[in-house]
């Protein structure tokens, strides 16, 4: 067995209704004054009023930053890292998807340290110390609560990441109930983005993948495979929002240790010069992706085919299966009533070759890849995708 190393969030609370109780689950962990950082969306909704009241009830004082938009920019980043600084605050709450779990890892990251986000992007460069951080998922699809990663645009559509494990919060807080309202689009789409996470985590030929990843991308195939059309049509049900809840989670611990690969490569120039949602980018080229792959993964995507799509039986053989599996993907995302061309989401055919090049800067994902992806090959994959 290769050596390895395994990194996760100190605490994990799942538990329906604990955002309403935040301020007595966390106590003392953030101290006094805390900021809360959030979309404006999720504002509106009143969805981060009872964890606002909570805080308070429990003598905490808060700093809302609500200004968090899809694929969050450095300048998003510096005004709640300024916001902290006004407010002088002692810890930090993230609460919503993605995007404000991204930016309030790195607003602690910032507010702890002081050091300067030039010196943070990469792998392994943020040194920390942070302020103490909890962050709250309100979809069920980037994991980030359990992940050393923070990605941020910059410069108008490039992104990049923060990764480093001073980053991994103190807690993470799961509450299914912040999920019943999502719609079914945004289910569908944070659904199959969490699945390409366990995917590629199994997949990955980083040099730490490693059994409890793969332990962990299984068991979220498994929740998420066979609870995410529940989700899609039948929001209410509080049992298949929690199983997508904990697979979501399961599948970023899986990622976070076990990095992910060329799907998130070729995804990111779609999100990042389009404004197409992240788990919508994932979709969208997941099945040619992995078709491009399966010539040298097909033993893999084969084991793991029964745990999304139990029907697959091992008498279709390794390949029959890997096949099976690249087509029952595809087919859910129509199934969920996704996207399913690149076309659908305003991208032209002419800008295809300058995607291929943006893909190719994701040198962190595409070491990972089972198979060495070139820019001609990623056009190739765009082309497939149109």
């Amino acid at each position: 067995m290769n050596p390895f190393v395994f990194s996760t969030t100190a605490q994990i609370v799942f538990r329906p209704g604990a955002a309403a109780a935040i301020g007595e689950l966390i106590g003392q962990r953030l101290g006094r004054r805390v900021l809360f950082v959030t979309d404006p969306g999720l504002r509106k909704l009143g969805l981060c009023e009872p964890a606002l009241a909570s805080l308070s009830a429990s003598g905490i004082e808060t700093t809302i930053f609500d200004g968090v938009e899809a694929d969050p920019s450095i300048g998003t980043v510096m005004s709640a890292a300024a916001a902290a600084t006004a407010g002088d605050v002692s810890g930090v709450i993230g609460f919503g998807g993605g995007s404000s779990l991204d930016v309030a890892k790195v607003v602690a990251l910032l507010c702890g340290s002081g050091e300067p986000i030039e010196e943070a992007w990469g792998v392994g460069n943020a040194k920390g110390p942070r302020l103490p951080l909890v962050l709250v998922p309100t979809t069920a699809g980037t994991g980030s609560e359990v992940t050393p990663v923070s990605i941020i645009t910059v410069g108008g559509d490039e992104k990049r990441g923060v990764s480093s494990p001073v980053i991994l919060p103190d807690v993470a807080v799961l509450d299914p109930d912040l999920t019943l309202g999502l719609p079914p689009g945004i289910t569908a789409a944070t659904g199959i983005d969490a699945m390409v996470h366990a995917i590629e985590a199994y997949a990955s030929t980083n040099a730490n993948n490693n059994p409890l990843s793969k332990m962990l991308a299984r068991q979220a195939l498994l929740l998420l495979g066979a609870n995410i059309e529940k989700a899609v049509f039948e929001g209410q049900d509080r049992e298949a929002r929690g199983a997508m809840l904990l697979g979501s989670m399961l599948a970023g611990q899986a990622f976070a240790n076990s990095p992910v690969a060329a799907v998130h490569a070729l995804a990111y120039p779609i999100g990042g010069r389009f404004h197409v949602p992240h788990g919508l980018s994932n979709a969208l080229v997941l099945p040619h992706v992995l078709r491009f792959n399966a010539p040298a993964a097909s033993s893999v995507y084969a084991e793991i085919a029964g745990d999304v799509f139990p029907e697959i039986t091992w008498e279709e053989g390794e390949q029959g299966r890997c096949a099976a599996f690249i087509e029952g993907l595809a087919e859910l995302s129509v199934k969920l009533g996704l996207q399913s061309r690149l076309r659908d989401v305003g991208i032209g055919q002419a800008d295809l070759p300058s995607m291929a090049r943006d893909a190719m800067k994701q040198t962190r994902l595409l070491v990972n890849n089972p198979r060495e992806v070139t820019e001609a090959d990623a056009l190739a994959i765009y082309k497939a995708a149109w």
